[in-house]
Order: structure tokens, then C-alpha cells, then sequence
């Protein structure tokens, strides 16, 4: 009898190892992919896009396509790169990062500047090539290029996931940022799918719903959700340059470069003290992170529009000439 209650104590003990296991995982993941958030926004902000225009029903199976080549991305590819990184070039994940943060900037100035600078997308006809092709021909195209924006966004969360991971066993890396992943997977293309269906449902509510309220409450989505569309679009824009911003100024600071970092600290400083007497911690907090994230914007917004010009009289006539004048 005292060997089985010895043994149970064994299995209690190894459970509680176990149990602390799986929560300091899950502890890691939820803070690795807080530190991921920008990243995150955008990508649920760039995805509803690649359904306009699609029959209602090919909606939600192309969001699980795009959602399925995503989770490819993180785990099949991105994620032996990162722990291949962290074995054996920890070195190269600051500047990575950068790179990536300079990305993010890139891309939100980008879509600032054509608010003031529209262009003609598509002028060079591809939309009647395009118009041409069969429904399964133009989907599959859609879901390519999803899966290839993707996989530039789900590297910058898998990156930064991987520099907040504190240092441990390759295989406790590897399932933080597994989990990092497929949560992160699970939460934009499962709310990229309730946005996309959500006017179908305001729709249906609209004409079929028995009570006055839910029909209203379906008029209402169908009315909301444009506006919607674009308010997530302007966040996720915010975010990138924002978070990017962010990257590049404490990348620098890795680097020696501290006065971007050291001036936005104290203008954060300065308003938290400008506050009147009394203030909450929670109001001092919230106003130390609004100003040094206004800031690190800023600096966001300034690189990437200077970056604009590099990309478009360089990098991109060079993506053409080593692709054999394909546009990438």
C-alpha cells in the first residue's frame, strides 16, 4: 500500500511539473504575441481584402485556404528558420527584427502617401487578364498572393515572438512559438471570417429575422460594417508604423544609438508629469505609452516615407531584374 501511495505522490509531483509547464508556455505565447500585436492588427486589417469580390459562398473557404497556408508559413517554414536563428545566429535577430520593422514602416507610410497620392492600380491592364479568367483560376490567384503577404507578415510576429522568448531549451522554443502561431492563426482568419460574413448575416437578419429588434440590429451591421472596414484598415495602417517605429528605435539603442530612444522616454516623461496631481496609475501609465507610441509613430511615418523613393527607383527595378522582368 505505501509502494502505490508512493507511486501516486509520483504522479502528482510530475503532474504539477507538468501543469507549471504548459502554463509558463502559455504565459510566454500570451506575452510573446502581446509583443506581436501591430503585426497581428495589420494582418487582420490586409486579409478581408482578398475576398471582395467572390461569390458569398467561396468566402469562408478561401479565408480557410489563406488561414491553412498561414499556419504552413509559421510552423513548416518560419519556425525551424527561427529556432535555426537562435541556435546558432542569435546575433542576426536584432537586425532581422529591423529589417522588419522598417517593412512595417514602408508599408503604412505607403498607404498614408497614396491618401494624398492616389495611383491607378492596375494600370498596366492587368485587370482585364485577370477578368478573363475562371473563377477557380482568379481564386487560386487571390489565395497565392495571401498566402505570400502572409508570410512577410507572419515572419515579422514569428521574429518577434522569438526576441521577447527569455533563454531555454530548444524544444520549450519551439513549442512557445508553435503556440504563438496557431493562436495567432486561430485569431485573425477566425476574425477575418466573422468580418467578412458579417453583412451577409446583417443581411439575412434583415429580411428573416421574427422580431422588429433583430431585424433592425441586422440593417444595422449591414450599414456599420464599411465603415467598420475602413476604421480597421486605418488602425492596422496605425499599427505598423507604430509598432515598426518602435522596433527601429530599440534595435538602435542595441546598437549605441540611444538618443531617439533616450529623447521620446522624457517627452513620455514629460507629459506623465504634466498630469494633474492626483492622477491614477492607470491614467500615468496609459499617458507614458500614448506619447512614446505617438512618437515612435513618428519616426515610423518619417522612414518609410523616405523609404518610399529607395523602394520604387531601387529595390523594386532590382526585384524585376533578377526575376527576369517579372514584377514579384
Amino acid at each position: 500500500m505505501s509502494g502505490l501511495l508512493a507511486l501516486l505522490d509520483d504522479v502528482a509531483a510530475i503532474a504539477k511539473v507538468a501543469a507549471a509547464s504548459v502554463d509558463d508556455i502559455a504565459g510566454q505565447a500570451a506575452k510573446a504575441g502581446a509583443k506581436a500585436a501591430g503585426a497581428v492588427i495589420d494582418d487582420a486589417a490586409v486579409a478581408p481584402k482578398y475576398v471582395h469580390g467572390f461569390d458569398a459562398r467561396r468566402e469562408l473557404p478561401i479565408v480557410g485556404r489563406i488561414a491553412l497556408g498561414s499556419v504552413r508559413n509559421k510552423l513548416l517554414l518560419l519556425l525551424p528558420a527561427a529556432l535555426v536563428l537562435s541556435a546558432f545566429a542569435p546575433f542576426l535577430i536584432v537586425p532581422l527584427l529591423m529589417l522588419g520593422g522598417a517593412y512595417l514602416c514602408f508599408e503604412g507610410a505607403e498607404k498614408v502617401w497614396h491618401l494624398f497620392r492616389p495611383h491607378a492600380p492596375y494600370a498596366d491592364g492587368r485587370v482585364a487578364q485577370q477578368s478573363a479568367e475562371d473563377a477557380a483560376t482568379l481564386e487560386a490567384s487571390k489565395v497565392a498572393g495571401a498566402v505570400k503577404t502572409d508570410f512577410i507578415l507572419s515572419a515579422e510576429i514569428m521574429t518577434i515572438a522569438l526576441a521577447t522568448l527569455p533563454a531555454q531549451s530548444v524544444w520549450m522554443q519551439a513549442l512557445v512559438l508553435a503556440l504563438v502561431g496557431v493562436a495567432i492563426t486561430a485569431l485573425v482568419y477566425g476574425g477575418v471570417a466573422l468580418i467578412v460574413k458579417a453583412d451577409d448575416v446583417g443581411l439575412w437578419l434583415a429580411r428573416k429575422a421574427r422580431t422588429r429588434v433583430l431585424r433592425a440590429f441586422g440593417r444595422g451591421l449591414v450599414w456599420v460594417m464599411p465603415g467598420f472596414l475602413t476604421g480597421l484598415t486605418i488602425v492596422g495602417t496605425a499599427a505598423m508604423i507604430w509598432v515598426g517605429g518602435a522596433i527601429l528605435v530599440h534595435g538602435l539603442e542595441g546598437f549605441g544609438l540611444t538618443a531617439p530612444g533616450h529623447w521620446i522616454e522624457a517627452q513620455a516623461e514629460w507629459a506623465r508629469q504634466a498630469l494633474p496631481e492626483g492622477a491614477g496609475a492607470t491614467l500615468l501609465a496609459f499617458v507614458h505609452w500614448a506619447v512614446t507610441a505617438l512618437f515612435d509613430g513618428l519616426f515610423g511615418l518619417a522612414l518609410g516615407l523616405a523609404l518610399i523613393p529607395v523602394v520604387a527607383g531601387v529595390i523594386d527595378p532590382l526585384i524585376v531584374a533578377l526575376s527576369g522582368g517579372k514584377k514579384v
